[in-house]
């Protein structure tokens, strides 16, 4: 079946629909029939009619497995995933924009002596701070500690185009990269200027309790939020 990103938003244009396809996206299993329902708090019947919309439109793919993969008596249950389509898929919205500001200003600001990559770290570094210091110009959280400082972070960079997914109390992941797939053309580059981005965005909000560091993973933004060592906080 080819992928086909104008049906797949239309797809979602409806919210149950949305709903459904955003928890099976976060759930990092295969989710049932059952447990997809349950999500958005409808019958089993009509979240199959959901859910094979969205496998009709590419979104989700199928199989049958047991859940958990422990065998039990009778046919294993049909279990949907997110399929590839969502790298192209704008959910939320990728923010080239943000990138291109950041590239456009390494060019404006280009110090002499300095090298391109140099130049664009350091623009990545002040868009993030800006960002964050009016959000805490906005808010006046006080002094963050590190759950309270990832949990702002968080609401922060789901405006700007990642999904976080909060792994544990202590530790941030971001399950895509907003600037893909501008991403495949110089994965280095734009890892590190993620970091940057992501690293001056806390020191805006003035959260020296947690850092952003590479952590990559298949399929995810390569930089993670996690409170910050005793040695490197500020």
């Amino acid at each position: 079946m080819g992928q086909d990103p104008i049906g797949a938003l239309a797809a979602l244009d409806d919210p149950l629909r949305r709903d459904m396809y955003a928890h099976i996206r976060q759930a990092r299993h295969p989710v049932t029939r059952d447990e997809a329902a349950g999500a958005v708090g409808i019958s089993r019947k009509l979240a199959a009619f959901h859910l094979d919309k969205l496998v009709v439109a590419g979104l989700l793919r199928t199989r049958y497995e047991f859940v958990g993969g422990v065998p039990k008596v009778g046919r294993a249950p049909k279990v949907y995933e997110p399929s590839d389509l969502e790298v192209r898929v704008s959910i939320p919205p990728r923010q080239h924009d943000v990138l291109a500001e950041i590239l456009l200003d390494a060019v404006l600001d280009h110090g002499g002596g300095e090298t391109a990559r140099d130049a664009a770290l350091r623009a990545a570094r002040r868009h993030g701070e800006a960002l964050g210091a009016a959000e805490r110009a906005r808010h006046r959280p006080g002094r963050l500690g590190a759950e309270r400082a990832l949990t702002i972070a968080s609401v922060v960079v789901e405006r700007h185009g990642f999904e976080p997914d909060r792994e544990a109390s202590t530790c941030l992941r971001l399950r895509n990269c907003p600037f893909h797939p501008l991403a495949a053309k110089a994965p280095d580059l734009v890892c590190q200027i993620n970091q940057a981005f992501l690293s001056g965005l806390l020191d805006g909000l003035r959260a020296p309790t947690v850092e952003a560091v590479l952590d990559p993973r298949a399929g995810e933004c390569c930089v993670a939020l996690r409170p910050a060592t005793p040695a490197e906080k500020k």
